[in-house]
């Protein structure tokens, strides 16, 4: 009867995996599979051929232009990742630790949630009105005298772009510091202070120590946004801001699925990388 219900027990285990299994073979592990072998066929300058060749990757990693994409990629996200990190501590810091109502803590994190009920597409192109060169702040500083001429960095940037992902991606590092912040045992803080410890001795030695799986999490969400975006980019940037995403997105214009598939199998290894890295230094499993 014993051995009857352990086996009962595995197949129920089974089909209850079993749609969780097919879709990751259908949407997520397929798809990579076809792209790695698309990564190996030839372009003629007009069709994909199926043939195998290398020299996609030859071209990816021998070309300069590679390098100073994904340099300029890896900085843009890391600054975001800084600007980021920095506003979504103090806004979690803010509800978790000066917001004393439950009600008021709900109420302020729902209204950082609203904007995201709109594509983010349209977060991202709000911004132009405010931004461009007879947009709202141009005309601010202006009629207040504090610029005579309109100030021109403001879009078609790289600032507008950082500035626009800053915007949208924040959230996703409030969300997991707000989580765990609100798990922190009220009592070490007290104890912290009973001790004689000032304020930013219990942010340094408590408080952040405490974050790290909420940090890690965060850092995930906006890198892995960051990397892969190409829209504000492409909104943006006036042409002067060149990004992986970006690249792989002109190449697919231009139907050259081989080199595309090549140089995302590549971003996607070096996200992995990025990724693993993290979740060494940081168990994420304290904040699941």
């Amino acid at each position: 009867m014993t051995q009857l219900t352990d086996r009962l027990q595995r197949y129920s285990t089974a089909l209850q995996m079993t749609p969780l299994g097919i879709a990751l073979l259908l949407f997520l592990i397929g798809p990579i599979i076809v792209i790695l072998i698309t990564s190996f066929y030839k372009f003629n300058g007009f069709l994909t051929i199926p043939d195998v060749t290398v020299k996609n990757y030859v071209k990816l990693f021998t070309s300069g232009l590679t390098l100073d994409n994904y340099l300029e990629t890896i900085r843009i996200a890391a600054i975001v990742w800084i600007v980021t990190a920095v506003l979504g501590f103090i806004i979690a810091y803010y509800l978790v630790f000066d917001v004393i109502s439950l009600r008021a803590k709900m109420l302020l994190f729902l209204l950082c949630v609203v904007p995201f009920w709109t594509s983010g597409v349209i977060r991202m192109i709000a911004w132009i009105p405010f931004l461009g060169k007879e947009g709202v702040i141009n005309r601010v500083f202006m009629s207040i005298g504090i610029k005579d001429e309109p100030l021109e960095f403001l879009l078609f940037s790289e600032f507008a772009v950082i500035l626009s992902y800053v915007h949208v991606f924040t959230l996703f590092m409030v969300a997991p510091l707000f989580n765990t912040m609100a798990r922190i045992d009220p009592s070490l803080i007290e104890a912290a202070r009973d001790n004689g410890a000032k304020g930013w001795q219990i942010l340094l030695h408590v408080i952040i120590p405490l974050c790290k799986p909420g940090i890690a999490i965060g850092t995930i969400f906006v890198l892995s946004l960051t990397l892969s975006d190409f829209t504000a980019v492409r909104l943006l940037s006036g042409a002067n801001v060149g990004t992986v995403a970006l690249s792989i997105s002109n190449q697919i214009g231009s139907y050259n699925f081989a080199y595309s598939s090549a140089n995302s199998l590549f971003l996607l290894i070096v996200l992995l990388l990025i990724v693993g890295g993290i979740m060494r230094l940081v168990d994420v499993r304290k904040q699941l």
